[in-house]
């Protein structure tokens, strides 16, 4: 069997989980059969734009085999569950129509109430380093339900923005109207995180957040020094931190 640079690579590597594994499996055998077909040598062949070998149909195939095989991927928004449960595993409370969710990270770092009545309840990556903190009202927005009815009636001013997905589709049109947002996904170089940056909203990305209910009162630390890339190949530990008012009245 022929092999690609990819086999020998991946040897030193260890396994990623089995849904990627199996991803990955499904992709590299479509390259090698086509590089097979072409008589090529590797570098031809990698060098001569085949633009038709994994096409949106070539893809399709590779998910559709994966589910039939048992495999499920992780839900990103109560959505992804929704539309198409056949392929999604639903994470728990992934229901959008569940009015008790909330995140409960067991990473996240908490504290006991201050004397202002704010506890630690997580911590995220600093996008931007604003002059001051933000506070707000937390409110979940995991579904085409409540954007859509945010579109219609508008944001609730001072809306800090609870989202699982880190792709800012399901709300990049209502993002201009949040005050702040805490993201459980992705990276600063996340497309929710550009688009936070460029409409000037402290956000926190890959947050570990936990007991934050929809209408708590939030306070994001957009004071924080932000997060670059260079900290994340170093692995330098660098966050914003997110506090949750207790005992309000």
């Amino acid at each position: 069997m022929k092999r690609l640079p990819i086999d020998d690579a991946r040897r030193n590597l260890p396994e990623a989980l089995p849904l990627v594994e199996a991803t990955l499996a499904q992709v590299r055998e479509k390259v090698r059969n086509a590089w097979i077909a072409s008589g090529q040598d590797w570098e031809t062949f990698a060098l001569s734009g085949n633009d038709s070998l994994l096409t949106q149909e070539a893809m399709q195939e590779v998910e559709d085999r994966i589910v039939a095989s048992g495999h499920k991927f992780d839900w990103s928004a109560a959505v992804s569950v929704e539309e198409r449960p056949e392929v999604y595993q639903p994470g728990p409370g992934a229901g959008a129509a569940s009015e008790n969710f909330m995140f409960e990270h067991p990473d996240a770092p908490t504290g006991e109430a201050d004397a202002d009545g704010q506890a630690l309840c997580g911590e995220g990556d600093n996008v931007v380093r604003y002059p001051s903190n933000v506070t707000g009202v937390a409110r979940y927005v995991r579904s085409n339900e409540r954007v859509m009815r945010y579109l219609t009636d508008g944001v609730p001013e001072g809306t800090i923005a609870i989202i699982d997905d880190s792709g800012g589709t399901l709300t990049a049109p209502i993002i201009d109207q949040f005050a702040g947002i805490v993201c459980a996904g992705g990276t600063v170089r996340s497309h929710l995180g550009i688009l936070s940056r460029e409409y000037n909203i402290p956000c926190l990305m890959n947050a570990k957040v936990t007991g934050i209910r929809d209408g708590d009162t939030v306070t994001i630390e957009a004071t924080a020094a932000a997060k670059t890339a260079e900290d994340y190949q170093a692995k330098v530990h660098r966050t914003g931190r997110v506090w949750v008012m207790r005992g309000e009245a």
